[in-house]
């Protein structure tokens, strides 16, 4: 498995491969050529046709600014569906062209040459982990600071800070999303609607879900976000993890790395056995995963046992099995912020169960794992991020018809 730096990334939402990847990319090259006037852009395939709705364009923008740039749109199946060219000029003389491809998870590549990011995890499962780590009397954590080194908690440590300045500037944020649903950010009002007597547990949902819509929002707006493990199911750790982290006092920053670290681990595993794309196994592989890495996260702030913990992950998971992709008109708006609140909540409960029933449980970690895998394969692609089933297909009917 791949170090959990190429899980958690950090950029711009609404899409790792059509937004985050783009705009990462433009970072690097307005740092390596800081003196430019302007920038010519070419999307090709895949970027040139959805890159509009992703907010291709405006992550690159964002970057650059104040520097001109222009876009040109192409097909060329030659090409990777995610290239981009880019073109800079100072006072009109050209100064570099580079060639770049965003391969997914926010991850990008220059050139014609794949570098191919080292597997530095000895062991592939979560049973084998489980036993390694029981043999040698090491927490899960331990195991990842073991394998990754101490020097993953410093980039951790700019994962939850990120996760948090997208927890709070949701929160602030009013308006309506991009796209032509016209959705209403709704997190702010789910902050401030309190209920008078309101009881703990309606506190608790009506917390949480404001901490991931606006997360989710911000993502579905092109701000900044971490991928836990995908740009659409973005909001469901930090929710669990902001939510927690101001109820309880005795969760401070180190508690939070530890959870993060777990999750991380979770993710991996889910990434590297199975998928997190929604194209390869529906929202299950994206959301289902983030619920799976949020209960691990949650159970791991409060010290429960290996056990505990791989129960809460696997019921967390087996609760989304068979979940579609179906976003109306292709955007991470509809069902997908929802879908993030819920999550969260799911987490949540997850542990709880785990922490009374882990002695009984049936289902490994790992089987849950092949069995979304599995499922995901068996789903029509329909049903499988492509807007052409679903809520996405209803959706149109409905509408049409004027039956709301």
């Amino acid at each position: 498995m791949l170090s959990i730096r190429y899980l958690y990334n950090i950029g711009y939402g609404p899409s790792s491969s059509h937004t985050m990847g783009p705009g990462n990319a433009a970072k690097i090259l307005k740092e390596k050529y800081p003196n430019l006037d302007k920038v010519h852009v070419i999307l090709y395939n895949s970027l040139a046709l959805t890159g509009k709705g992703h907010l291709t364009h405006d992550a690159i923008m964002d970057v650059f600014k104040p520097i001109e740039v222009e876009f040109e749109h192409q097909i060329d199946l030659k090409k990777h569906a995610n290239t981009l060219i880019f073109k800079g000029y100072f006072n009109d003389e050209f100064i570099f062209e580079e060639e770049v491809k965003s391969i997914g998870g926010g991850q990008i590549v220059f050139g014609n040459i794949e570098e191919k990011a080292p597997h530095i995890y000895p062991h592939q499962t979560f049973n084998e982990i489980k036993n390694y780590c029981k043999k040698k009397q090491i927490s899960l954590y331990d195991y990842v600071i073991e394998v990754e080194g101490i020097e993953i908690v410093d980039y951790l440590k700019i994962v939850w800070e990120t996760m948090k300045h997208s927890v709070e500037n949701g929160l602030k944020a009013e308006g309506v999303l991009p796209g032509p649903l016209k959705v209403i950010r709704k997190a702010k009002t789910l902050i401030n609607k309190k209920l008078k007597n309101e009881p703990d547990e309606v506190k608790e949902n009506r917390l949480v879900s404001a901490y991931a819509f606006a997360v989710s929002e911000e993502n579905a707006a092109g701000g900044i976000v971490v991928t836990a493990p995908t740009c659409g199911a973005c909001g469901v750790v930090p929710a669990v993890l902001y939510y927690m982290h101001q109820k309880h006092k005795f969760i401070d920053e180190n508690r939070i790395i530890k959870a993060l670290a777990i999750a991380g681990l979770f993710g991996n595993l889910i990434k590297h056995n199975a998928s997190i794309s929604g194209a390869v196994a529906g929202c299950q592989a994206e959301v289902g995963s983030a619920c799976s890495m949020a209960a691990a996260a949650h159970a791991t702030l409060f010290n429960l046992s290996i056990d505990q913990v791989e129960y809460a992950a696997e019921i967390a998971m087996e609760h989304h099995l068979g979940l579609t992709c179906d976003p109306i008109n292709g955007f991470v708006q509809i069902p997908c912020i929802e879908r993030n609140a819920v999550a969260a909540l799911r987490a949540i409960d997850a542990c709880g169960l785990a922490y009374f029933l882990s002695d009984s449980r049936k289902i490994s970690f790992d089987m849950v794992i092949q069995t979304m895998y599995q499922t995901g394969l068996d789903m029509h692609t329909g049903y499988k991020e492509t807007s052409e089933g679903g809520l996405a297909k209803q959706y149109e009917y409905f509408k049409d018809d004027n039956c709301w």
